[in-house]
């Protein structure tokens, strides 16, 4: 069975190296990645790694080795909470969560993900585009975009698990845990300000 496994291996032609995008991501975000010494702290320390297809040590060795478009489609970049323990535990400063962010917007811009077969790139987008139009989280909301636009409530209303949801959803709001609308705020140059105090 391993036999197989290794004619496969020979068999693929050797891939060209090339340091370019490991250059482009140090130029860009002052990140050291060709410092890496693949210590694999940062893998280590990683809480999500079960749902990783690559590990952050390898989505590292990936960039040196010029590899841009596996790691642009790995599952990894996506997965990433951006929790920042590899970057603490990285004994050469490389700041690893913020190298999978540029990941992330580097395969957005080139159109590699989209909403329907990346649940993680539909919350993340959902999230943020949350957070910019009302300047703080508001979950209802949240959910309603993530399930639309991930396709997810299909799923739901097909499982019966939607009507467990809008049972949670009515309690919740029954018990002044939830608004059904975000607060108000205006904004004051940069920051916001929640207008229901003023």
């Amino acid at each position: 069975m391993m036999e197989g496994r290794v004619d496969q291996v020979q068999q693929e032609s050797p891939k060209e190296i090339n340091f370019l995008l490991a250059e482009e991501i140090t130029r860009e975000t002052g990140n050291p990645i060709l410092s890496c010494f693949q210590c694999r702290k940062c893998t280590n320390g990683c809480p999500l790694t079960f749902a990783m297809d690559y590990y952050p040590d390898q989505i590292i060795r990936l960039i040196i080795l010029g590899q841009e478009e596996e790691a642009l489609n790995s599952r990894t970049i996506w997965v990433c909470s951006s929790c920042e323990t590899c970057t603490t535990r990285c004994p050469n400063g490389i700041d690893i969560a913020g190298v999978m962010d540029y990941l992330k917007q580097k395969a957005h811009k080139r159109g590699l993900v989209n909403y329907k077969n990346n649940p993680s790139y539909a919350f993340q987008k959902v999230f943020l585009d949350n957070v910019l139009k009302n300047g703080r989280v508001h979950e209802p909301k949240i959910l309603s975009d993530y399930l639309f636009k991930s396709g997810a409530w299909k799923q739901k209303l097909e499982d019966g698990s939607i009507w467990r949801d809008v049972k949670l959803g009515l309690f919740l709001l029954r018990n002044r845990r939830m608004r059904l609308f975000p607060p108000k705020f205006k904004t004051n140059g940069h920051k916001f300000v929640n207008s229901e105090r003023n």
